[in-house]
């Protein structure tokens, strides 16, 4: 799919593994806003729309919150027009916020393990 072609919202759902409803609070809160819609008012999405929609899904495992999300993808735009240093600086910080709370994720999840064994000692 091309950026020209477009997909309506239950499409977007079932590609993204997002609920109607999530998408349209998305796009009320302006986190994600569909690229067009129809004439009679269907949302369509772009497939740049659903890589930001993907990318916020994967945020929230990691505990992000809508704002922090909406900044991301603020740095994500403003290097699609300019890489400047400033920007890359900021995108790396993300990307090491990131990476420390995937590890945090980890370390509940092996704790999770470790609980579940010990049920299964009992």
């Amino acid at each position: 799919m091309t950026d020209l072609e477009t997909m309506r919202i239950g499409e977007v759902a079932e590609q993204t593994s997002l609920s109607l409803r999530t998408l349209r609070h998305y796009e009320d809160i302006g986190l994600v806003i569909p690229s067009a819609r129809t004439d009679g008012g269907f949302r369509l999405y772009t497939e740049r729309d659903v890589a930001r929609l993907l990318i916020v899904r994967r945020m929230k495992p990691l505990g992000y919150t809508l704002e922090e999300m909406s900044a991301l993808l603020r740095v994500v735009d403003d290097l699609e027009r300019d890489e400047s240093p400033e920007l890359r600086s900021r995108l790396t910080e993300i990307r090491e916020e990131a990476r420390l709370r995937r590890e945090q994720l980890a370390a509940r999840v092996d704790m999770a393990d470790e609980f579940l064994a010990r049920l299964d000692d009992i």
